[in-house]
């Protein structure tokens, strides 16, 4: 038999198995919590992020538990921040007459209100201005509040895809814009392009960069160095985009989550 075809009939050896257990982690205000702590042979260093099931400390091999345990520490400051910013702390669901400020493009607007025949959100040059009428429930201002955050994403995305087109080997069948829970965006099958729409609370370098990462999967449905090769032609900076959503992404999904939730 041939090397390569015998190659190709070899069993795969399955991956390493992951090593897992919990530490408890101390955040200096009083409160304790448990980190899962992963030991993955394929890490290259160490890395501290934060899911919806919590907080997650991954070692290389080699890592001891005390040099983790050091690094835990160094980073309680941002952990604290970052499952502050995913519970929604400091952000207060919108209320009429009282709410003066909204996300918009990396920045708090002003916000005004005055009465209207019908709820609608318009900006004003740079502030905002809330019409609403005097019977207005909370569920129609909020629903004028994604329909404003939606249209304003649409144009921001109108203004960009034109220039990246050409380069393209078909345009999106279709461009959705929703509020999305751990993704930014994605490409199905069918060429559908979905974006979240707490892009449009974010700085717009961010967002074009997300527009661009999954324009390039027209090219290359994988994140092979092609792929990125492709991403970087078109988003020279991408890097920057990824770290603005590493360390601001929670707080851009929550703050949505809190102005459109019941």
């Amino acid at each position: 038999m041939p090397p390569t075809l015998r190659r190709l009939l070899a069993p795969r050896t399955p991956p390493p198995a992951l090593a897992r257990d919990t530490v408890p982690l101390d955040l200096g205000d009083g409160r304790v919590i448990d980190v899962l702590r992963v030991r993955d042979p394929r890490a290259k260093r160490m890395r501290l992020s934060v899911a919806e099931r919590g907080p997650r400390l991954t070692l290389p091999p080699g890592a001891s538990d005390a040099a983790g345990a050091r690094f835990l520490h160094e980073h309680r400051d941002w952990l604290a921040a970052q499952l502050a910013a995913q519970r929604g702390e400091g952000i207060a669901p919108l209320r009429p007459g009282e709410t003066a400020r909204l996300p918009l493009r990396g920045a708090l607007r002003p916000l005004h209100w005055c009465e209207g025949r019908y709820a609608r959100l318009s900006a004003d040059g740079d502030a905002l201005r809330f019409a609403v009428p005097a019977r207005a429930g909370a569920a129609a201002l909020r629903r004028a509040l994604r329909d404003f955050y939606e249209a304003e994403a649409r144009a921001d995305v109108g203004r960009w895809l034109p220039r990246y087109l050409p380069g393209l080997p078909r345009a999106p069948a279709r461009i959705r814009i929703r509020p999305m829970s751990s993704q930014w965006g994605s490409l199905a099958c069918n060429g559908t392009l979905a974006l979240d729409l707490a892009l449009v609370l974010g700085r717009p370098a961010a967002f074009e960069y997300v527009l661009v990462h999954e324009l390039c999967h027209l090219i290359h449905a994988d994140h092979s160095r092609a792929f990125w090769r492709e991403v970087e032609a078109r988003c020279p900076d991408w890097r920057d985009a990824r770290d603005y959503f590493h360390d601001e992404g929670r707080r851009l999904k929550a703050a949505l989550h809190v102005l459109l939730s019941d």
